[in-house]
């Protein structure tokens, strides 16, 4: 079931997330996605999937290794795609942060993924990323002047839109 979470992000239906993830299933991972991520249940980690879909072409997760003791499952993967759509992230209230504009760029970045089950299905979620390895392939840092520019805009007219 945590292999199959993990594979769902980038190619799982919405009636997908129902047969994975529980009703209670929170992501502790979403602290800086979109505010429909913070809630719980399959709803929750479908809103993640979108928010994903919509800023990685190609998106894909690799499972290397699959570790399970008890009722905490370990998965170790890589995550790769490439950034077409504009990448949003938000504060603690729910509000646009920041956002990285589309760099055309692939990537490649090793996670490692931590699903706790209960009743066959994902109740929780938590990982470590490279997040700094993403950001450095996607051209994100060191940033260059005139892709700073690009964030400012893209971060001003996001926040324009949200109100």
């Amino acid at each position: 079931m945590a292999r199959r979470s993990v594979g769902l992000m980038a190619t799982g239906a919405r009636a997908d997330f129902d047969a994975v993830y529980h009703p209670d299933f929170c992501n502790r991972e979403a602290s800086a996605e979109p505010p429909e991520t913070r809630g719980r249940g399959p709803a929750a980690a479908w809103a993640t999937a979108r928010w994903l879909r919509g800023s990685y072409a190609d998106l894909r997760w690799t499972v290397t290794q699959v570790f399970g003791r008890d009722d905490l499952a370990v998965v170790c993967a890589s995550m790769a795609g490439q950034h077409t759509g504009d990448v949003v992230f938000y504060d603690a209230q729910g509000r646009v942060d920041r956002v990285f504009p589309a760099t055309g760029s692939p990537f490649e970045v090793d996670q490692v993924h931590f699903c706790r089950l209960r009743d066959g299905l994902v109740v929780e979620h938590w990982a470590v990323r490279d997040d700094l390895g993403q950001a450095t392939q996607l051209g994100w840092f060191p940033p260059s002047p005139g892709y700073l520019w690009r964030c400012f805009r893209a971060t001003r007219r996001a926040r324009r839109n949200a109100r």
